[in-house]
């Protein structure tokens, strides 16, 4: 018989608040043409993207993100100091070690809360929202405090045609606390490494010792160019429309509702085209809200989801109480799908 007690936490979870920060800078498609052959209307037509934001020296990772959740943390309705946990998920910061998860907890000013960072690409929010869901049920963590946040101009290849006009950066953040009712559903989430050379980048960190020129890619001028990502975009492409709409199904199918039932769709936002083929394949009715931040924000991967949210719910085409359909996806390649009710 084991001599281990039982842990107490709250029979569920649900989204308590949500946050989101953009940079100030905002970044037409004209800005993106100075550096490769394509257009204004290419751009729209393959994408759906107008604009995107990119950070300043100042905005950090970690600065995006201390905005974004003092902003959830409010919309809460709690205390920086009632946080158990911090969980991050992001691409874009640049030091091994430590995490970002720790600075951003100690500048809230949390009362030394559990704190890690995790990377899974773009659908990063789903995974985080998975283990803060867990933690409050489990009992480790009354409020969890979930960061997606990128600076994926840093990691941007202006010169590579396929990929130069898809990323922003910004951070989305919620807090995940008890519930007496579920209102976070089960998650659909699982992994394809065979496809992960899809979505990569280009060149891992430790190929700067070799010191061979050679082994590096370059720029048009002839200057090392820094790791960027790539992806091979029609792969990505049939990936997403094909698959990422039977996961979303199975999200649906766990939590027991149906597309009639839903209020919203919050997938990531990646591609405008990539949004629509869903929703056909998916027959979601013309009463749900399809978020479509990418127009304005581009794709900021792990912080797409939360970011749309966030801006949702601010213009009034979302309400607190409907029930949305998020689902993200990416590199890896990896994905997270669950059906939750809005903050």
């Amino acid at each position: 018989m084991s001599k281990i007690r039982p842990s107490k936490g709250a029979p569920y979870a649900r989204i308590l608040g949500v946050g989101g920060y953009r940079p100030t800078r905002v970044v037409p498609n004209e800005v993106i043409l100075e550096t490769i052959d394509s257009s204004d209307e290419w751009i729209r037509s393959r994408s759906g993207i107008e604009t995107r934001h990119w950070a300043s020296d100042e905005e950090t990772v970690a600065a995006m993100s201390i905005e974004a959740s003092g902003k959830a943390i409010a919309d809460a309705g709690i205390t920086a100091e009632q946080i158990g946990a911090v969980v991050v998920s992001t691409v874009s910061h640049f030091s091994q070690t430590p995490a970002v998860a720790t600075e951003i907890a100690d500048k809230l000013g949390t009362d030394k809360a559990a704190a890690f960072d995790i990377s899974a690409g773009c659908a990063g929010f789903g995974y985080g929202l998975t283990l803060a869901k867990g933690m409050v049920v489990e009992g480790s963590a009354e409020y969890v405090l979930v960061i997606g946040v990128e600076r994926l101009s840093d990691l941007t290849d202006l010169e590579d045609r396929a990929t130069a006009f898809l990323f922003g950066d910004g951070a989305g953040a919620v807090v995940v606390g008890p519930s007496p009712e579920p209102h976070i559903g089960p998650t659909v989430w699982g992994s394809e490494g065979d496809k992960a050379g899809t979505i990569k980048q280009t060149v891992p960190w430790d190929r700067f010792r070799i010191g061979d020129v050679s082994q590096l890619p370059l720029d048009s001028k002839g200057e090392i160019k820094f790791p960027a990502i790539t992806q091979e975009g029609q792969a990505v492409f049939r990936w997403a429309v094909f698959e990422m709409a039977k996961v979303a199904q199975q999200a649906l199918d766990a939590a027991g509702v149906t597309a009639d039932d839903l209020d919203v769709f919050i997938p990531h936002q990646a591609n405008e085209r990539i949004i629509d083929s869903m929703v056909k394949t998916l027959k979601l009715p013309e009463h749900v809200t399809v978020a479509r931040d990418v127009r304005t924000t581009g794709n900021t991967s792990a912080a797409s989801i939360p970011l749309a949210m966030e801006r949702l719910l601010a213009t009034g085409e979302a309400k607190s109480g409907d029930t949305a359909l998020v689902i993200g996806f990416g590199a890896g390649l990896v994905y997270a799908a669950t059906v939750v009710t809005l903050p």
